[in-house]
């Protein structure tokens, strides 16, 4: 099975190189990466091209966007994979055989989406952990609580996208909840929780970069949660900040 993992960066220079050292590192060969850069103005495109000319599996693109959530949209209308997932440009999946954990997990249990745990680690220092977020194996009512799977970690067949389309761009933050929310409702498709740590995400990310940006995404995810129909929206939305907090605890 193609794997396509698509990384959407901007003047990232100082960590795409860990981000795509740990894609192209990893023991599955069948991967697609695809690069989807907003224009950047550093040294990000230089680096690209330099590992493009070595690592033939590289697709990318250099052109201005609307944010990230159009450059991930962009990535998926380019991916060719039976499987997508997404690795952001301060990330970095936690193992080179990661990949491989995931693909064997589609094969054997059949499902539609993979997903596992996550690490928030120093920016600087990525073997020190700021944040653990633990899963747990999906089960409907746990969108009521407001739970989610973290979306780094979600790796899905193309066969969702092109069923129910990509992210909503009217979100500046909240876009990969909404589209969650969207697809995890559909009593058809079965995910996979993996015990496995699958991503690394350095802190300093867009949705808690600042106490305005907490505002906005507290606001987003009310919206998410009333469109889609999901428990009662505030409770639900309160649920989903108050699960944070044992994240910081078990670290």
């Amino acid at each position: 099975m193609k794997v396509s993992i698509i990384t959407a960066t901007y003047n990232s220079q100082h960590t795409l190189e860990v981000c795509m050292d740990s894609v192209l590192n990893q023991t599955y060969k069948d991967i697609e990466y695809v690069v989807i850069d907003g224009n950047s103005s550093d040294g990000t495109v230089d680096l690209v091209k330099s590992k493009a000319k070595t690592h033939s599996n590289i697709v990318w693109i250099s052109e201005r966007d609307k944010g990230i959530y159009d450059a991930l949209n962009k990535g998926i209308d380019k991916a060719s994979g039976a499987i997508v997932g997404f690795v952001h440009s301060d990330d970095f999946l936690a193992d080179t055989s990661i990949v491989e954990k995931i693909v064997d997990a589609f094969q054997t249990k059949k499902v539609d989406g993979v997903y596992g745990n996550l690490h928030y680690v120093q920016f600087n220092d990525v073997h020190s952990i700021v944040r653990n977020w633990t899963s747990q194996p999906y089960k409907r009512k746990l969108l009521n609580r407001g739970w989610m799977p973290a979306h780094p970690t979600l790796f899905l067949r193309d066969t969702i996208y092109k069923e129910h389309g990509k992210f909503n761009i009217d979100y500046r933050i909240a876009a990969d909840y909404d589209f969650i929310l969207r697809i995890f409702k559909v009593s058809d498709y079965k995910f996979y929780f993996l015990p496995e740590t699958i991503t690394k995400m350095r802190v300093g990310g867009a949705s808690n970069r600042s106490l305005k940006n907490l505002m906005l995404k507290t606001k987003e995810d009310y919206r998410a949660a009333r469109t889609n129909s999901v428990g009662m929206p505030l409770l639900t939305v309160g649920l989903k900040n108050l699960s944070k907090i044992p994240q910081w605890i078990s670290k």
